[in-house]
């Protein structure tokens, strides 16, 4: 679908889907890695239960999706390669980072795609698309200033997530415009695609086998068994509404909406899963964050107002 076309409550309703899916799946995450510290095998199960069930859902005509093209294959290879590589990182560093400091961190990638898009030719953005995009990145480096809880390992991984999460949104954007896939046929192909260098990876580390006698015996406590098939339908969920919000309006929108979802997620972050020491520059980081999230909307939200009354 052309992105100057697109209704605006599609775009409302894709945007709004990827950002609750977003701030429960952080949660949803912090919390299984907290009893099971395999996250590499957390995310090879994700995305076998992904691939299996868009590839039934198919046979059983629940989705129009197209079956495997080789060709198409082969220019998704990156996209999977980079979505994984984000993922990877975010879980591992989640397990030494609070929830608002690793919030905090991933609100740099609006500005990461914004220079992105430098290198591949990509329209030029307006002013206040800049300027609020650089408040609100302004916003997390104060907030992260005020961490009293420094993890330098924790903090390393997230900013190698950053820069993975930037390129797969780009390549993403580039592909669902290019090739006219759908967000549920990228869902499938980035699972089926990841599958092989995820299960390399868990041999060559170590985690396979004893990985699975470890979540075997976990899967005994139901608290954890509900939070583990949580985590696998919400990682169905987050990857659709994630791909869906980039194709229906762009990769800065779906960085942006991130953003603006960690709101949320970092105030509750003080009280759930370990909160942390609420301090001055903390605060004033999130609402500088939060002007700049705002702006940016409204500002993205007058452009797409303004093609839509082109005459075409």
């Amino acid at each position: 679908m052309d992105k100057d076309t697109t209704p605006p409550y599609l775009s409302l309703f894709a945007a709004l889907s990827y950002g609750i899916a977003s701030m429960a799946m952080v949660f949803i995450n912090k919390a299984v890695v907290m009893n099971y510290a395999y996250s590499m095998t957390l995310l090879t199960l994700q995305q076998m239960a992904t691939a299996l069930l868009i590839h039934f859902g198919r046979i059983m005509g629940w989705t129009r999706a197209k079956a495997l093209n080789v060709d198409t294959a082969k220019k998704l290879i990156l996209v999977s390669l980079f979505y994984n590589a984000n993922v990877a990182f975010a879980l591992a560093s989640l397990k030494g980072v609070n929830i608002p400091m690793y919030i905090a961190i991933k609100r740099l990638t609006p500005l990461a795609v914004l220079i992105a898009g430098l290198f591949y030719k990509k329209g030029k953005h307006s002013k206040q698309v800049i300027l609020s995009v650089s408040l609100t990145a302004a916003g997390v480096i104060i907030a992260a200033l005020g961490d009293f809880s420094f993890d330098l390992f924790g903090y390393i991984m997230a900013l190698i997530s950053v820069f993975f999460q930037t390129m797969y949104l780009v390549l993403v954007e580039k592909s669902g415009a290019e090739d006219g896939l759908s967000s549920i046929e990228i869902m499938f192909y980035n699972s089926l695609l990841s599958l092989p260098f995820l299960l390399f990876l868990i041999i060559v580390t170590g985690e396979f086998p004893s990985s699975i006698s470890l979540l075997y015996a976990k899967t005994a406590s139901f608290y954890f068994f509900v939070l583990f098939v949580l985590s696998l339908v919400m990682g169905i969920i987050l990857n659709y509404t994630m791909f869906l919000c980039t194709i229906v309006n762009s990769a800065l929108t779906t960085t942006i909406v991130g953003v603006l979802k960690g709101v949320g997620s970092t105030t509750l972050g003080f009280f759930l899963l370990g909160g942390v020491q609420v301090h001055f520059l903390n605060v004033s980081g999130l609402v500088i964050n939060t002007l700049g999230g705002l702006w940016y909307s409204l500002a993205k939200y007058q452009e797409k107002l303004r093609r839509t009354a082109i005459p075409r």
